[in-house]
């Protein structure tokens, strides 16, 4: 995370320094993200940011990171307070950091925020993001307002994929969206994808039913050799056996138990597995002891991959 925002800080910083009020500030804040640069760089050897400031001693160096990110991200909102502006964090993928590093970040927002200082952040990430940051800090869930983002509801998946087409004169039979729905089950990618084959594969408007059951055979297609294929690659024999089991269950949510059960091990025994692939972000539990995969139409990826399921 510290090789993140460094770079990203300096910029916001530079933005704000084009006003003659500010540049004092600016200073002296991009003097703190000089000392909080050096001072990481002994433990995240990956950061690498240039910059000519002065050194503000004593500020953002003591090697804490928790410490050292509320004194950054304090004179970062302090100087866009000056500015009469806001610093927003926007983060991908949060569930990816570290906790340790996690809890300093919601550690410096949650200063912040007691200061009344214009800093926030808008995050994205799989569900145990919510475990994640109540494990680092406890008053996270009072901080945060979590939004869930999952499929399209029928009408917004509908307008997805029907407005690009019709601003471009081509239209879809009643009966060729419905079997998009159907296949997509509503997941805005997957909704592009068909929706983009069904653009290149069609000779006429309206696309037909028949037109969309030919592409999702081709969108699956390629889904398999790269977005499947991907994640699948990466994983070791125990783990991909344990989505196979999984996909021998169906699409899911399932519980812990039946997985392991198909598998003929002890929960005990798979616990292990099943914690490295919510890590991975393969899989995440939408409830106590339940187990589901992160992409639709995963199982039939892993049926089509490993047809033979032995235990």
């Amino acid at each position: 995370m510290p090789a993140v925002l460094g770079p990203a800080l300096r910029t916001a910083l530079l933005r704000m320094s084009r006003r003659e009020e500010a540049k004092d500030a600016v200073k002296r804040a991009l003097g703190v993200l000089g000392n909080f640069i050096r001072t990481m760089k002994v433990r995240f050897q990956d950061i690498e940011v240039g910059l000519d400031a002065s050194s503000e001693t004593g500020v953002a160096d003591s090697g804490d990171l928790e410490s050292d990110l509320v004194d950054l991200l304090s004179s970062v909102a302090e100087t866009a307070a000056l500015h009469k502006t806001a610093v927003i964090l926007f983060i991908d993928e949060l569930q990816y950091i570290p906790e340790p590093q996690l809890a300093a970040l919601i550690m410096a927002l949650h200063r912040a925020s007691s200061r009344q200082l214009p800093l926030t952040m808008i995050a994205a990430g799989l569900p145990q993001i919510l475990g994640q940051t109540g494990r680092s800090k406890s008053y996270a869930e009072r901080l945060f307002e979590f939004i869930p983002v999952g499929p399209l509801d029928r009408e917004d998946a509908r307008k997805a994929l029907c407005l690009p087409a019709e601003q471009k004169g081509v239209s879809f039979e009643e009966s060729a969206i419905l079997e998009v729905l159907e296949a997509t089950g509503g997941y805005p990618y997957f909704i592009q994808e068909w929706g983009k084959h069904a653009w290149n594969e069609s000779k006429n408007s309206p696309i037909t039913r028949e037109d969309a059951r030919h592409v999702g055979q081709v969108a699956i297609a390629e889904l398999a050799t790269s977005f499947f294929r991907v994640r699948f690659d990466r994983l070791p024999p125990s783990e991909k056996k344990y989505m196979r089991a999984m996909a021998e269950l169906g699409q899911g949510p399932h519980r812990s138990g039946d997985i392991a059960e198909v598998l003929e091990k002890p929960i005990s025994a798979v616990a292990p597995i099943r914690a490295r692939l919510i890590q991975k972000g393969m899989i995440y539990s939408p409830s106590h002891g339940g187990t589901a995969f992160t992409v639709p139409l995963f199982d039939g990826f892993m049926k089509r991959t490993i047809p033979m399921f032995v235990p």
